[in-house]
């Protein structure tokens, strides 16, 4: 079970959203369906900012010292300096997938969380002063727009930077308000609301806005109203960040909230054994069959972030995700304990 000390609504939340990384990515997988494309859009108008949302909620402790700042490096600049090269070549030499670009300079697919959160994480402690760097927040990410250069992903740091601090800011008592009882029952009509707006993106927005690393030179929206366009999608995904985070249960739910500890375990692996299906042919089935191929799509990714979290799995896999935190560990066991004179 998860240690009492922490907020198992934390851990519920975190295992819903990396469940739906698992899902947007898998959707590449169902193109053929036309449902496809709304699931995407809908998953995509929110569950990104909520993750960065949590991740800013989480990084409130980080400082510029040295115990924090190896944490740092052994959990996520690490992290990304194996795993980005491994599935950079996995697709390239396995998969047979036409990916090119200089790797690290230019996280591919999945990775870029990785060293977007590093970034995010080593501003922090300027972050956290004041809360007048969220507004300020907002017009850099408005700014961010302008930005054409993919090098570490610095549109997505300036994009998405608002929801981060607005997790520094925040406070527990702030966030219990998600557990009224008015909030939750105005969560479920906002959430259709957005899945009506999902259907009808590429009229009010583009689907390029979503991912916050598309360049405003490179959408097809007028310059007169993409900054307000971009604002609006902001404000949607802000909405169905916190609508969805007021329907996760404040309880423990045993297995599930313990898997919310595996997070960072789904997220690194679950794009193998997406591009591992797909080069075993399953776009053609659901190209043949695009509903039924979008059902079961949906239900493997499901199956895939419970199977990675699972306490079996997770114990194979996660020295792989921190791999000098758990050589020390494993180091510190086999050291003999101090005895007293």
């Amino acid at each position: 079970m998860a240690p009492p000390s922490r907020d198992p609504w934390l851990d519920n939340v975190k295992m819903v959203l990396v469940t739906l990384v698992v899902i947007g990515h898998a959707i590449g997988l169902v193109e053929a369906s036309q449902g496809s494309h709304w699931v995407y859009d809908f998953i995509y108008m929110w569950h990104i900012p909520a993750f960065v949302f949590v991740s800013g909620y989480l990084s409130k402790s980080f400082e510029w010292d040295r115990r924090r700042m190896k944490s740092l490096v052994y959990t996520l600049a690490i992290p990304y300096l194996l795993f980005e090269p491994a599935l950079f070549y996995y697709r390239k030499l396995v998969v047979g997938e036409g990916v090119e670009g200089p790797i690290w300079l230019v996280p591919h697919w999945t990775m870029w969380y990785l060293i977007v959160l590093l970034m995010w994480r080593l501003v922090t402690p300027i972050l956290k002063r004041h809360w007048l760097f969220l507004p300020l927040s907002v017009i850099v990410s408005l700014a961010g727009g302008l930005w054409n250069d993919d090098s570490l992903m610095i549109p997505r740091f300036l994009g998405l930077l608002p929801f981060f601090v607005l997790g520094l800011h925040l406070k527990p008592r702030h966030l219990a308000h998600l557990d009224d009882v008015w909030v939750k029952v105005a969560a479920v009509p906002t959430l259709v609301g957005i899945g009506v707006m999902a259907l009808y993106t590429d009229t009010w927005a583009e689907t390029a806005l979503l991912w916050y690393d598309t360049g405003y030179s490179d959408i097809p929206i007028s310059n007169e109203i993409v900054f307000q366009t971009r604002l609006t999608v902001m404000m949607v995904g802000l909405l169905g960040a916190f609508a969805a985070m007021a329907l996760v249960p404040r309880r423990n739910l045993g297995w599930f909230t313990t898997m919310g500890t595996a997070t960072m375990v789904v997220y690194l692996f679950h794009g193998f054994v997406i591009k591992t299906v797909k080069v075993l042919g399953w776009p053609d089935f659901t190209a043949a069959h695009p509903h039924l191929g979008l059902v079961l799509t949906i239900a493997g990714a499901i199956g895939l972030a419970l199977l990675l979290a699972s306490p079996p799995v997770r114990r194979v896999l996660e020295p792989f995700t921190n791999p000098l935190g758990w050589l020390e560990k494993r180091r510190d066991r086999r050291s003999p304990a101090p005895t007293s004179a």
